[in-house]
Parts: structure tokens; C-alpha cells; sequence
């Protein structure tokens, strides 16, 4: 067997690996039993080494499962040690400090044996609307918020624990969902073990090690190079979350030396007794992801492409809290911090950010009896406007920093007794600028259940709007409807039969001066609608008759 590695094998190896990962991502998807899971795509699976480094990951993921999964299979393994682990193990936990943020989301990992010797770990993890409780924006501390997990062994030798299985469907509103997705899993484990296993013996590879130390080191080195070539400094940014009671401010300062890149939220406020803290393990995955998309997006994300990265939050503040600080809502703060890591970059490197986006991304929760008076949880996700790039307008209705797809409505209405009765754009909802703010959406929820049905959302950008950048318009902020009348973005209500339930979602911020935004450009976003006559002359400062000659010259090329 070989016990060295060519460039060459090494390249293909690393293909086929990342084909694997898909694979099993697939896997999973298409057994799965949510819609979350399988419409939504809110999951991830990673290949992780021995010594538990995440060295492979399937390509569409959510970044923060795939920031967090090595931190928590480190958890796991302090109460489960390797040697106590056996073939056809899997461990579950979702406890927040230990894993994602938030009860909502189980992450479970399997090692795999050749022989007796471990070489690896494959993990996943997926978002579960139901998890137990009565999870609601008010919560006061962690354990409101429904069932939690400790590192457990779910599955046994191959066979599964029915203590753990009992527990979980007793504390469960929709058991046969949550569990379908975990025994969905287990399939893709098997998958995932089957095509490791016979791609190091194709590849006549004795020692994993030899890989993953390689993909670690290039990954790392491609991470330094682009870090090197920035100027060195100190640069800063503050945002300014909604909050609950008062606003919240999160402060980010970056330090930039040689190779190295230090985030520090020094300065950001204490957390808070409302479900809007971000555990540290969430912090770190969120703020390296932006770190990897704004110096290094094209070299495949692994552990090694982090090792320049250093992530600093004071103990108890919002975005690093102690136990047991309510968290359901962690993206509530989670999601920010890109965006502050952005603004705080604008000054070095400009032509690599994105302006803010209409996220945290908004949803909704509906829970009630069904049509066959069954009981129900489901969630539906609504994207905001995308921040402008430095090279293009903000793309409309898509999300980040999270990447979760659309909500079908068919899908929802068939699961649901909800009639989804409008879904558009918003016309001037994009910040102007340039480069312009992707638009928001309006989606409209009319309830068709006899029984009165309860809704949560908890919404964020209501009272502070995206912000633009380097000159760029902030997007319109969000805005939550009962019939018509304006509600607070974090509630919890009750929804009648016949009633209808509307969210105009944030738009994103603009970048650049509107002034500068080129003439064509502006005459197709009057010919779409996209800006209205009076936004072009309140923002782009067009008199009425310009306003009018762009609007008829944009459809004259229609």
C-alpha cells in the first residue's frame, strides 16, 4: 500500500471525495420525510478524520452546520471517548453549546472502522421544526425551548436504542417526521462508509491521513496567500439589531497581520433574556464564513482554510452567552455578523463584500390541527432582498447568510390548511445605489382551518433597515400584517379562520452613490418596475420629466 500521495492522486482523491459527500447529501434528501430537509435543503453532511478534522463536506450545505460539526463531534467525544466507540455506532445530540445554536437542529455522527482502526468520522445534521415544548420568541432560558439531547448513543452496534428512540417519540408532536429524518441518515451513513472505505482501496490509500493532511495544509496555504496580500491593520463596524425591548448593538473589529486574521466583538452588548443570543459555536461558523467568502471563496472549505482564523467574543455577551441563555433564535444575532465583518472590510477591500442583505432570514411557524384534525407543526422560509455586490445589483428574494432554498407553496398548502394567496416583489424595496439592493417579497397566509390556528414569527430589519455601502441606500426595512394591520415583528397571535396573515420581507442595502447608477440600468428598473417615478427622483435625483423620458425609454426597449 502506498504510504505517499501524488499531486495527481491527490487531486482526484479530493474529486472524488466531494462526490461522495453529494452523494450522501442526496442520500439523505431523498429519504427524508420533511419538507425542511428535502425542499428546504436545511442540513449538511461532512467527511471528518480520526483526529476529527473536517476534510470533505457535501457542496450544498448550510454554512453554519458545516462551521460547527467538528466543535461538536469534539463535545461528543469528551463523554464518549474513541474507545469506547464501536462499528456501527451513531451519535446524536443537539445540545446548543455542544452543537448549532439551537435545539432545532440534531447533529449525529458515525465512525467508521476498516478492521478495528478508526479513520474517520461522517456527520450530519438537519433542522427539525418540532423538537418538543413550546418554543416562542419570550422565552426566558434554554430549557423553554423544548427537548434537549445529551450526546447519546442513538444506534448501538448497528442496531438501534429504543430508550433513546422512546424518548424522543414521547416528547415529539409530529414523531414519525423527526424520526423519518434521522433514520434517513442512518442510510446515508451506510452509503457514506461503503464509498469511503472502497475508494481507499481503489486508490491502494493505507493511511487516510496522508489526505487529509495534504488537503489541510494546501487549503491553509491558499487561505494565507490571500490574506497576505491585504494590507495589515485594524478596521471596525457596528450593527444594530432590532432587538426586543431595546436595540442591540454587536461591534466588530478585525485585526490583520501577515497570514493572520483576528475578529474581536469586544464592545457588543450583554446577552439578553429573549431567544436572540448566538451561542459561540454559531459566532465562530458565521464569522469564518464570512472571512472565507470575502478572501478565499474558491478553494473548497475544510478545516485547513480556517487555521489563519482567529474568532474572539466576551463571555456573556450576545454573541457568545452562558447557560442557560435562551437561544431558539440565535440567528436573530448570528446573521448579523457577516455583515458587521463586512462593513468593517469595505474599508480594505471593497470590491469583495456585500452590502447588507434582507436577513436574518424570516419565517414563520403555523401550529394548529390539520384537516383530519391531526396536530401540526410546520415553518415556512421567506427570503429578503441580497445586498449589492461590487460588480452587480443584489439578486431578489435570496438569502444570506444562510442558504436555505424557498419554501414550495404547493408543498405547504398540501400540509397545511393555509390558502398562500399573493407572492410578488416589492417594488422599491431595493436600497439604492449603483449597484441597487435586491428586492423583498410579499407573501400573503389566508387560514382555511374551522379550528383557530397559531402563528409565531420573530422578524428582524423592522426597525433597522439593511444598511447600504460606501454611499449605497439602505433597503426598505420588513413588515408583518394581520388583515391589513401592522403587528410586532416578534409575536406569537392567533389566526381565525378566513383571516389573512402578510409579510413584506426587508429588501437589500444599494452600493455605491445613486447618483452614479448608469442611465440604461435605472430605464429597465422603471420598465420593471422595479423602482417606481418617484423613488427615481427621490433617490437617483431625477426631476419628474426625467423620471418620465427614463420610464418611456425604458419601454421603448421592452
Amino acid at each position: 500500500m502506498s504510504k505517499s500521495i501524488s499531486a495527481i492522486q491527490l487531486g482526484i482523491v479530493w474529486q472524488r471525495l466531494t462526490g461522495l459527500m453529494d452523494e450522501v447529501a442526496q442520500t439523505f434528501v431523498r429519504t427524508s420525510f420533511s419538507v425542511v430537509v428535502r425542499e428546504n435543503w436545511d442540513l449538511a453532511c461532512s467527511l471528518m478524520d480520526a483526529e476529527g478534522r473536517v476534510f470533505a463536506q457535501s457542496s450544498r450545505s448550510i454554512p453554519s452546520f458545516l462551521g460547527t460539526m467538528p466543535r461538536t463531534l469534539a463535545a461528543i467525544l469528551k463523554r464518549h471517548p474513541k474507545s469506547s466507540l464501536e462499528a456501527g455506532d451513531v451519535l446524536i445530540s443537539n445540545d446548543p453549546w455542544m452543537g448549532t445554536g439551537h435545539l432545532n437542529d440534531i447533529t449525529m455522527v458515525r465512525p467508521i472502522f476498516r478492521g478495528s482502526e478508526l479513520v474517520a468520522f461522517v456527520g450530519s445534521t438537519f433542522h427539525t421544526v418540532d423538537i418538543g415544548g413550546a418554543p416562542s420568541p419570550f422565552a426566558r432560558d434554554s430549557f423553554e425551548e423544548g427537548l434537549c439531547i445529551p450526546a447519546l448513543k442513538i444506534v448501538r452496534r448497528g442496531e438501534e436504542n429504543a430508550d433513546v428512540i422512546a424518548f424522543l417519540a414521547e416528547n415529539l408532536r409530529e414523531p414519525q417526521e423527526t424520526l423519518g429524518d434521522i433514520r434517513a441518515q442512518f442510510a446515508a451513513y451506510e452509503l457514506a462508509q461503503g464509498k469511503l472505505l472502497g475508494m481507499l482501496q481503489d486508490e491502494g490509500i493505507d493511511d487516510l491521513k496522508l489526505v487529509t493532511d495534504q488537503i489541510l495544509a494546501r487549503s491553509e496555504r491558499s487561505m494565507r496567500t490571500m490574506l497576505e496580500a491585504v494590507p495589515d491593520g485594524e478596521f471596525s463596524d457596528e450593527v444594530t439589531a432590532d432587538g426586543f425591548d431595546h436595540p442591540l448593538t454587536i461591534c466588530c473589529t478585525i485585526r490583520k497581520h501577515g497570514s493572520e486574521i483576528t475578529v474581536d466583538y469586544a464592545g457588543t452588548d450583554a446577552q439578553v433574556d429573549k431567544p436572540i443570543n448566538s451561542v459561540m459555536n454559531f459566532t465562530f461558523s458565521y464569522s469564518a464564513y464570512a472571512i472565507k467568502c470575502a478572501f478565499d471563496p474558491s478553494a473548497p472549505n475544510n478545516d485547513g482554510g480556517l487555521r489563519p482564523v482567529t474568532i474572539l467574543a466576551p463571555e456573556g455577551c450576545l454573541v457568545n452567552p452562558t447557560r442557560p441563555a435562551p437561544v431558539w433564535g440565535r440567528h436573530l444575532s448570528g446573521h448579523y455578523l457577516p455583515f458587521a465583518i463586512f462593513g468593517a472590510l469595505s474599508k480594505i477591500i471593497p470590491e469583495r463584500i456585500v452590502a447588507d442583505s434582507g436577513s436574518p432570514i424570516w419565517n414563520v411557524y403555523f401550529k394548529g390541527t390539520d384537516r383530519l384534525r391531526r396536530k401540526f407543526v410546520k415553518m415556512f422560509f421567506m427570503s429578503g432582498g441580497y445586498g449589492a455586490r461590487s460588480s452587480s445589483d443584489g439578486p431578489s428574494c435570496l438569502s444570506f447568510p444562510t442558504n436555505v432554498a424557498n419554501s414550495p407553496i404547493e408543498q405547504f398548502e398540501n400540509q397545511a390548511p393555509m390558502l398562500i394567496t399573493e407572492k410578488r416583489l416589492l417594488t422599491d424595496s431595493g436600497g439604492a445605489g449603483r449597484l441597487r439592493g435586491g428586492l423583498g417579497q410579499r407573501l400573503s397566509f389566508r387560514s382555511l382551518s374551522p379550528d383557530p390556528l397559531t402563528f409565531m414569527i420573530r422578524h428582524e430589519r423592522v426597525q433597522h433597515p439593511p444598511r447600504g455601502f460606501l454611499g449605497g441606500l439602505p433597503g426598505a426595512p420588513g413588515v408583518d400584517r394581520v388583515d391589513g394591520e401592522r403587528i410586532a415583528g416578534k409575536t406569537v397571535m392567533t389566526l381565525r379562520q378566513g383571516q389573512l396573515l402578510s409579510f413584506d420581507t426587508p429588501g437589500g442595502g444599494g452600493m455605491y452613490a445613486p447618483a452614479e447608477r448608469e442611465p440604461a440600468a435605472l430605464q429597465r428598473d422603471l420598465r420593471d418596475e422595479v423602482v417606481s417615478a418617484n423613488a427615481a427622483q427621490r433617490d437617483y435625483g431625477l426631476s419628474a420629466a426625467q423620471a418620465t423620458a427614463a420610464l418611456a425609454a425604458g419601454r421603448a426597449t421592452k
